[in-house]
C-alpha cells in the first residue's frame, strides 16, 4: 500500500495514542497544561516512564514543549489541537450534487435525501434501479413523524437522475450491486430494506440508521 504522507502522520498519531499511559496523558492535557513531574504525580508514573510517554507524544506531533516564564528551568507540556483534529477523516467532497439510490426509490433512498437535505442542505436527488410508482406509505408516515416530507409519488430511474458531477450513495445492497463498475463516485451504505418487514418499527429502523450516518458524514463533508 503507498499510503500518503497525511495517511501516514494519521497513523504515527494513532500508534502513539495507542499506549493507555500515552492517552492519560493526552486526557490530562486536554484540560490545561502540566509539567511532566505533574503529570507523573498526578498519574503515578515513575519519572523515567513520562519522559520515555512525553517523547513518543511529542515526536508524534501531539504535545509541545513551553519554558516557564516564572522558573526558566520547568518546562510545561501543553496539548496541540491541530494534531489531534488531523485524526479525522479527509473531507467528502459532495461534488454538484448529492443522489441517494436503491433499489424501488420508495423508501430508504427517498428517507435518506429527506435526512441529508434537513441535516446538511445542498443539492440533493433520489433515485431507483427499479423504481416503483408510488413512495412507500410507512415511509411517508415515518418521515411526518419526524417532520419531513416525502412526496408520495415522487419515484424516478437512475438513468434519469444521475449525472456525471453526483456524489451517488447507495443505500441498499442490490442497488449498489446493480450499479456497477467503480466508473463513478459512490459510497454505500448497507441498509435493510424495511418493506420486506414492512413494519413501522422496521421502517424507523431504517430511519434510524440513515439519520446516524448522515449525522456522522456531514461534519466532513466539503462544499
Amino acid at each position: 500500500m503507498n499510503a500518503d504522507p497525511s495517511l501516514r502522520a494519521r497513523a504515527r498519531v494513532h500508534a502513539a495514542l495507542g499506549d493507555p499511559a500515552r492517552l492519560a496523558v493526552v486526557d490530562a492535557l486536554t484540560l490545561g497544561d502540566a509539567s511532566p513531574g505533574e503529570i507523573g504525580a498526578d498519574l503515578g508514573l515513575p519519572t523515567n516512564l513520562v519522559a520515555h510517554h512525553v517523547k513518543v507524544l511529542q515526536d508524534a506531533g501531539l504535545i509541545v514543549r513551553t519554558r516557564s516564564e516564572g522558573d526558566r528551568r520547568r518546562t510545561y507540556l501543553r496539548l496541540d489541537p491541530h494534531t489531534l483534529a488531523s485524526l479525522t477523516p479527509p473531507p467528502l467532497h459532495a461534488g454538484e450534487r448529492v443522489v441517494f439510490v436503491c433499489t424501488h426509490n420508495s423508501a430508504r433512498s427517498q428517507l435518506a435525501a429527506a435526512l441529508w437535505r434537513d441535516r446538511v442542505g445542498g443539492e440533493v436527488a433520489s433515485a431507483g434501479t427499479r423504481p416503483a410508482g408510488r413512495v412507500h406509505p410507512r415511509a411517508v408516515k415515518v418521515a411526518h413523524r419526524h417532520g419531513l416530507a416525502l412526496d408520495p409519488t415522487g419515484t424516478a430511474h437512475v438513468s434519469d437522475v444521475i449525472g456525471d458531477g453526483d456524489l451517488v450513495i447507495a443505500v441498499c445492497d442490490n442497488a449498489h450491486e446493480g450499479l456497477g463498475g467503480p466508473d463513478r463516485r459512490r459510497l454505500h451504505w448497507s441498509i435493510p430494506d424495511p418493506a420486506r418487514v414492512d413494519t413501522d418499527e422496521a421502517f424507523e429502523a431504517a430511519y434510524a440508521d440513515l439519520d446516524d450516518r448522515i449525522a456522522r458524514i456531514a461534519p466532513a463533508v466539503d462544499r
